[in-house]
């Protein structure tokens, strides 16, 4: 079986029920939770409004490739209400799953992205990621998660949601 990260993150409708639901399905159809991090607080990035993002990164085990691993979190995003936007900018969502890491593998293609290509710059990603996997190698660094957390300029404050 194959080690993934995934980021799971809602900001509109019942953030909390919505983080559950996805990774209750994540784990019936993707495969075996590993670890869970704790669930995150902050403002939205690279847009304005005024909902505030939760946030959990789960640390999988599974049989799928990276590109079904996509495909399977595109359904399970439609099946909680995601509609997709072709060209829209960032926006409130009720959720929002992300491929951040699968092995140590590197993947460009026009549908797939894989270290996600901007986690190191957001706080809201580094930290969850971190605490389910502080020392995978992210392969674009050869760095850990954690080094590459101590060198994340985003100062954004994030908090650990105390529900």
């Amino acid at each position: 079986m194959k080690k993934t990260v995934l980021l799971l993150g809602s900001n509109i409708d019942n953030r909390l029920d919505l983080l559950a639901n996805a990774k209750s399905l994540i784990i019936a159809q993707i495969g075996q939770l590993v670890a869970a991090s704790s669930i995150y607080e902050s403002d939205p990035w690279g847009f304005d409004s005024k909902n505030p993002f939760l946030n959990q990164a789960v640390l999988i085990k599974t049989n799928f490739s990276p590109e079904k691993v996509l495909e399977t979190c595109l359904s399970i995003e439609a099946m909680l209400g995601r509609t997709r936007i072709k060209n829209k900018a960032y926006a409130d969502r009720n959720i929002d799953i992300d491929i951040l890491l699968y092995e140590e593998l590197i993947i460009c293609t026009d549908n797939l992205e894989i270290p996600h290509p901007r986690m190191h710059q957001r706080r809201f990603c580094m930290e969850p990621l971190t605490e389910v996997a502080p020392n995978w190698i992210v392969p674009t660094f050869q760095k850990t998660t954690r080094q590459v957390l101590a060198l994340c300029s985003d100062l954004s404050k994030i908090s650990i949601l105390n529900a």
